[in-house]
Order: structure tokens, then C-alpha cells, then sequence
């Protein structure tokens, strides 16, 4: 299992959020990607479409189950990654590069700080 960066924030339903200037990029954690096994479909919310922390935006469909994706703060979607369409598999190989998921204006620092540091998110993940 990958290290989760310790520069991003999480989400106890396993997203991470990273901070890239005053776009916000999301994903599923590498541990939620391992649970999920083989990734075949994902779901994604649409470009202009208004998301609201705790809320569905999506799905991620595996060959065991499928998963509601949960936005991680409130915001515009700002760009979702089109390359999930034909090669969701992307999402296992790499969680938090290429598997990245969407987009959103960046929220404000408080709500960032808020959400759970890699430690927090790694101590909710050991069973």
C-alpha cells in the first residue's frame, strides 16, 4: 500500500483533496482503491455542477461492488478527468496521480485545515 502525501487532506469516506493553487484536485485514497479491487466504470460529476461536502457526486464501480463518491468540500466542478472514461483502471495503478477524479475551486484554508491530515486519515484506515 502507497503512502498517503502528507501535503493533501482526507475524508473518513476515503478521499483525498490536494490544494493546487486555487483549484482544488480530488480522488479516492489508495485504501479505498485496494477494498474496491478491479475498477471497471467511474462515474463523475459534470463540469459547472455544484457539490456539497458530505453529498454523492459520483461513483466507482469494481468487479466486487460499487461506491458512492462523497465531495470532500462544497464548490464548482472545474474539470473532471476524462481519461477515468476508457481506462478507470487508472484509479488503481496510480490513486493519487492519474486516478485522480475532479476538479473544484479551491475552498478556503479553514475548510481544507479541517478535513483529516494524511496521519489522522492513516490512523481511521489501521484495523
Amino acid at each position: 500500500m502507497s503512502e498517503n502525501p502528507s501535503t493533501f487532506r482526507y475524508t473518513a469516506e476515503h478521499e483525498w483533496i490536494e490544494l493546487r493553487g486555487d483549484v482544488a484536485r480530488v480522488g479516492i485514497t489508495d485504501f479505498a482503491q485496494a477494498a474496491l479491487g478491479d475498477i471497471v466504470y467511474v462515474q463523475l460529476p459534470t463540469i459547472g455542477q455544484s457539490i456539497k461536502a458530505g453529498a454523492v457526486c459520483g461513483e466507482v464501480e469494481s468487479t466486487k461492488s460499487v461506491s458512492e463518491i462523497y465531495a470532500p468540500v462544497d464548490g464548482k466542478i472545474l474539470q473532471v478527468n476524462e481519461l477515468l472514461n476508457s481506462q478507470p483502471e487508472l484509479i488503481n495503478g496510480d490513486p493519487f496521480g492519474q486516478g485522480w477524479l475532479f476538479e473544484v475551486a479551491a475552498p478556503n484554508a479553514a475548510v481544507f485545515e479541517n478535513l483529516l491530515s494524511s496521519e489522522a486519515y492513516g490512523d481511521i484506515t489501521q484495523h
